[in-house]
């Protein structure tokens, strides 16, 4: 009888086993990103913090601190600079609180004066393969980190990985999943997902476009032709926020333009309506783009999708956008939105389409909502 008791346990037992293997991942992956969140908040805090002596040419070192000052859940502050002319005019001797202290030959001699833990070294013709090493065995004294930017800018993750080749440690770089069967998945994987959303959305569209009607006069929706893949072009659908004649108002508030390129961005634009403001801040103007993803002219996660005369002001280093469809979201919508410079935005856009890739786009919709719910950067 205790052996029959057993064997009809077993199943039960293996069961509780089978249950509690993905249940046990998933609590793992919880507090892992919780763990992660709260590192993150404690660096913008200012805490947890690497010091950080940076090493190349000024445009590069203040490109670098642009971008660290935006992204402080990196964990690194510049404490300071060596850059090649430090006696020249034009470099300045102390910038956003970080000191130029010397050129590339005083490198180690400064990480002991400021306290560093990293240097990091830019991309410059002076510091070769001899140079490094040099400076490497330095810093090995010193118990210092080192790392090396390459040239390849927003080139990253797995499509760079060295391989030694007559004793030389050379960069391999993929080339982009820009087809095939990864952008037939992608596809795929974008309709299945705007289908589920259009239909569980259904009721607030309905609410959406009637309260819109009612708070202004004009149509619910927007229709406007933005440039996608390739450079073929198609009309895209948004709740309107704006007033119905705002294209005509649009050329008497040339003069207001915030943007610092070919964007147009008024913080206070007076065509946006009271209903139009708070959808734009919560980004709901923007889901009838659902259809648009179900047409194929657009992708769930992309580029931001441009107008006609923004691409007409394109160089070729920009055109590289509309290699993929644009997105309802992307890294511009997660770092920034409005906010961003169009510089950032381009680099952002950039560095989405050299490194694409399933896993991206399922971690950009997952930031995409704690950005919509901050409304920061909407306008």
């Amino acid at each position: 009888m205790a052996i029959i008791a057993y064997g009809t346990q077993t199943p039960i037992a293996r069961g509780y086993v089978m249950a509690g293997l993905p249940l046990a991942a998933l609590a793992d992956l919880f507090f892992r990103y919780r763990l992660r969140k709260r590192l993150h908040q404690r660096r913008y805090e200012g805490e947890c913090m690497r010091r950080v002596l940076v090493v190349g040419h000024w445009t590069a070192v203040i490109e670098l601190h642009r971008q660290l000052s935006r992204e402080r859940y990196h964990g690194m502050r510049i404490v300071g600079a060596c850059v090649p002319s430090p006696l020249d005019p034009d470099v300045p001797h102390q910038f956003d609180g970080f000191p130029v202290l010397g050129d590339f030959t005083r490198v180690a001699d400064v990480v002991t004066e400021v306290g560093a833990d990293t240097v990091a070294v830019l991309s410059c013709p002076e510091f070769d393969g001899i140079a490094l090493r040099q400076l490497a065995w330095r810093l090995e004294e010193r118990d210092t980190d080192l790392y090396v930017a390459s040239a390849l800018m927003e080139v990253a993750g797995p499509r760079i990985n060295i391989r030694p080749v007559a004793g030389l440690p050379l960069l391999h770089v993929d080339h982009p999943y820009l087809k095939g069967g990864r952008q037939i998945v992608k596809s795929v994987f974008d309709k299945v997902l705007a289908a589920s959303a259009l239909l569980l959305l259904l009721p607030v569209f309905v609410l959406v476009a009637s309260v819109i009607r009612v708070d202004s006069s004009g149509p619910a929706l927007f229709r406007q032709t933005r440039v996608g893949k390739d450079g073929k072009e198609f009309t895209v659908y948004k709740f309107r926020t704006m007033v119905s004649d705002a294209e005509q108002i649009k050329t008497n508030l040339r003069e207001l333009n915030e943007s610092d390129g070919v964007l147009f961005k008024i913080r206070n634009d007076p065509r946006i309506t009271s209903v139009g403001a708070w959808l734009r801040r919560r980004s709901v103007d923007e889901l009838p783009q659902l259809f648009n993803v179900m047409r194929g002219d657009m992708s769930l996660v992309g580029p931001r999708p441009p107008l006609p005369e923004e691409v007409a002001k394109y160089g070729d280093d920009v055109r590289r956008r509309l290699l993929v469809k644009p997105g309802i979201t992307g890294l511009w919508q997660v770092n920034g939105r409005s906010d961003l410079s169009w510089e950032e935005s381009v680099r952002l856009d950039l560095r989405y389409v050299e490194n694409w890739s399933l896993i991206l786009d399922l971690q950009i919709l997952w930031k995409t909502w704690p950005a919509v719910t901050r409304g920061e950067g909407a306008y």
